[in-house]
């Protein structure tokens, strides 16, 4: 199993709240989803959450080959509520909650989930490209983003406009008509994106946290296709130093407007053939 990753938080300073592991035949990345230093009700963070249910997913999907992917899903999140349920406020609106995409390759199948808006980019014999992404938390972000887009990233104007829209943002998660993402409740993986491929009919498998994919979705300098051949040239950590290139080139989001002028970037790129 080839594997490559790489993955750099949004500032030296910041905790990386990506995580992203494999083992052989699956591999899980997770983009845990929060405001750093807010009140969340957890007593051990984003990045906690995004890790230990990351770490508990990998564990089910690899030990437990025939149980399908949601179900593994469902029962690493009950898994970590368990650990964490006692000494944290599960029902804060704000709790952790994190993305999820997993691969499982066994008996010439590759099975795959997206719960949220990381990628999975899956690339054929015939070199396509195809992205599997969650859009429906960007498709309700959009119906929102217009009184903060039309502000400098940073600015104190930016930051309370950030503030309400992540507010409004926290109030359709997990909701019908909203998005859907892993936090507390397990019933969120039936909701999350699933499908099977040949793995004779794939090259490489490679998943993305929103971070490593702006140079396509949110500065629309480069496509799928560009993404999978940076990748498989310079590497993921060279992937990701061209996005932060592009993020520096606007620091104020003027071109690109954002809610955060960098962001945690992973990616895992797993060569099949």
């Amino acid at each position: 199993m080839k594997v490559a990753l790489g993955s750099q938080p949004a500032e030296p300073s910041r905790e990386n709240e990506d995580f992203a592991a494999a083992v052989p035949g699956a591999a899980v990345l997770l983009d845990g989803a929060g405001v750093a230093g807010a009140e969340t009700g957890c007593v051990h963070g984003i990045a906690w959450f995004s890790a230990t249910l990351g770490g508990l997913l990998l564990s089910a999907i690899s030990t437990q080959s025939t149980r399908p992917l949601v179900e593994c899903l469902a029962d690493s999140i009950r898994a970590v509520r368990s650990l964490h349920g006692d000494t944290c406020d599960l029902a804060h609106r704000a709790s952790p909650t994190s993305t999820v995409v997993a691969v499982r390759a066994g008996e010439g199948v590759l099975e795959y989930l997206v719960l949220g808006d990381s990628t999975l980019l899956l690339a054929d014999l015939d070199g396509k490209t195809t992205a599997v992404t969650d859009q429906r938390l960007d498709e309700v972000g959009k119906r929102l983003r217009a009184p903060v887009d039309a502000l400098s990233t940073g600015s104190p104007e930016h930051v309370v406009a950030l503030a309400e829209y992540r507010d409004a943002l926290t109030g359709l998660r997990n909701q019908l008509g909203g998005f859907w993402i892993a936090g507390p409740d397990p019933l969120a993986a039936e909701h999350a994106f699933t499908g099977t491929a040949p793995v004779e009919s794939l090259t490489s498998v490679t998943l993305l946290s929103d971070g490593a994919t702006r140079l396509v979705d949110l500065f629309e300098l480069a496509t799928w296709q560009d993404t999978l051949a940076a990748v498989g040239s310079v590497g993921p950590d060279g992937l990701i130093r061209r996005v932060r290139e592009a993020e520096a080139d606007d620091p104020d989001g003027r071109r690109w407007p954002r809610g955060k002028a960098q962001d945690d970037a992973t990616i895992l790129h797993w060569v099949l053939a």
